[in-house]
């Protein structure tokens, strides 16, 4: 029961980390026990792990359901993302650590919920700082959902992003840092239209 219950866990937190889950969108655990051919129990334990690392939130008899954000709660993510990655930059790279392998941005329809959450996690990994990348982990595995529902609301994504990593690869820190305060903004000053979009979709509302 425990391999099951690791390997749901792990599959479920990928489809997470990746947005193809919706917030608000309600996890079944008997179509995961379906899925991943076990009994509920495993499932189950896997599902509360996730509870516990606040990428599933349990609304009790209305089941387990990706988290949908208010709009305090959004921008206050927004903040905390942009302060730790903020944080990241003034800290740098140990001289140890050589510089992480280019992000490949190949196409402007790639996936730039998967390409933003790898680059992220390498600005707050390339610190060495343990607690650092948890919490860049955890807050871009929160984000992930959010990223990939209000996609329309953007434009010019992948230029942003591409202009990211082409700081973080020449390592401008100093352009990195206003290229992030300006991507974050632009997010924070959308928050109302976000949540309403997630709103609109979202299984526990409905």
């Amino acid at each position: 029961m425990d391999s099951k219950s690791t390997l749901v866990y792990g599959q479920v937190r990928r489809a997470l980390q990746a947005g193809r889950y919706t917030p608000g969108q309600r996890i079944d655990p008997a179509k995961l026990a379906s899925e991943f051919k076990t009994s509920p129990t495993p499932v189950r334990f896997a599902l509360y792990r996730l509870v516990g690392e606040g990428m599933v939130t349990d609304h009790a008899r209305n089941g387990l359901h990706v988290p949908l954000l208010n709009e305090v709660a959004l921008r206050n993510l927004y903040d905390w993302m942009e302060r730790l990655l903020l944080m990241a930059c003034d800290i740098g790279e140990p001289p140890a650590i050589q510089k992480t392998g280019k992000l490949e941005l190949v196409a402007a329809d790639g996936d730039l919920v998967k390409l933003t959450w790898q680059l992220f996690d390498a600005i707050a990994r390339a610190t060495a700082h343990g607690s650092l990348h948890l919490a860049v982990k955890q807050a871009n595995d929160r984000l992930a959902p959010i990223r990939r529902a209000k996609q329309g609301l953007l434009k010019n994504r992948f230029e942003e992003l591409s202009e990211l990593n082409r700081h973080w690869e020449t390592r401008d820190i100093q352009a990195l840092r206003s290229a992030l305060s300006d991507y974050h903004e632009r997010r924070k000053q959308l928050v109302p239209c976000i949540v309403a979009l997630l709103s609109d979709g979202s299984d526990y509302l409905h």
